[in-house]
């Protein structure tokens, strides 16, 4: 596969599995103002997506679109990381995932408008926007969970010590990431892990939660190796697009 297709993909899936993930609670959210808030954050990440797709396919140039990209390739063809295709749990679960998203992506795209693609450089310039209020969003519900009752305490604790382990493969870098290093076009995450660990830790700690003392980093998400959750993510995701593959929407 093409390193520049590959590196594209990874992030325009990252966006498309987090987005359909956190629109799973439009309707659900825990009181109306929360429920729209979520759902317009999952918007904002999926229209990113949508334009990395278009990207990704006109640089693989074999024919295939945005759409194709989305709904028609398998579990192993996704390239995401396995954080944001955790399932949602409670509330708490679901903000603990995102405000790890979210800082991550605030740091990497602050650093891919300086990329050599022009394309990526203006997706960038457009999110970063956006996700500075993901951002805000969900560290201000870590803290309101973290310093509230004894059961949201309790609950987000849970949260953060089960989905810690996937955290490591936010800064897992190979072959791919490193050709887009060298290339200017994409990012070195080494440049800004500290700042993303100590600000994470930091919010943590002011919430009253603590990370676990050991801790096996899960990877393998972004070369295909999933988690037994992506699978039926995607059989919902891709459902109508599968049944009716000839449609025009």
């Amino acid at each position: 596969m093409n390193h520049h297709y590959k590196f594209i993909l990874r992030l325009a899936d990252n966006g498309l599995i987090n987005s359909q993930r956190l629109s799973e609670w439009t309707g659900h959210g825990p009181f109306l103002e929360e429920d729209l808030a979520l759902t317009n954050i999952a918007l904002d990440i999926l229209g990113r997506s949508k334009l990395l797709l278009e990207h990704a396919a006109k640089i693989d140039n074999s024919g295939k679109t945005e759409d194709t990209l989305a709904y028609h390739r398998g579990e192993r063809e996704f390239l995401n990381t396995k954080l944001v295709e955790q399932p949602n749990g409670d509330y708490a679960q679901t903000i603990i995932r995102q405000v790890m998203v979210d800082y991550f992506d605030l740091l990497y795209y602050t650093e891919l408008k300086k990329s050599k693609d022009e394309i990526l450089a203006g997706i960038a310039a457009k999110s970063v926007k956006e996700i500075t209020y993901h951002y805000r969003h969900t560290s201000n519900w870590v803290l309101r969970f973290g310093l509230g009752t004894e059961e949201s305490n309790l609950r987000t604790q849970k949260a953060l010590t089960e989905l810690w382990r996937f955290s490591g493969e936010l800064f897992f870098t190979d072959d791919t990431d490193v050709w887009a290093v060298k290339q200017g076009i994409g990012v070195d995450v080494n440049l800004f892990k500290d700042k993303w660990t100590n600000t994470i830790n930091a919010l943590f700690t002011e919430a009253n939660l603590k990370l676990p003392e050991t801790t096996f980093m899960q990877t393998g998400g972004k070369n295909g190796l999933h988690t037994e959750y992506l699978g039926y993510l995607l059989s919902e995701m891709q459902s109508l697009a599968r049944a009716l593959p000839n449609d025009k929407w």
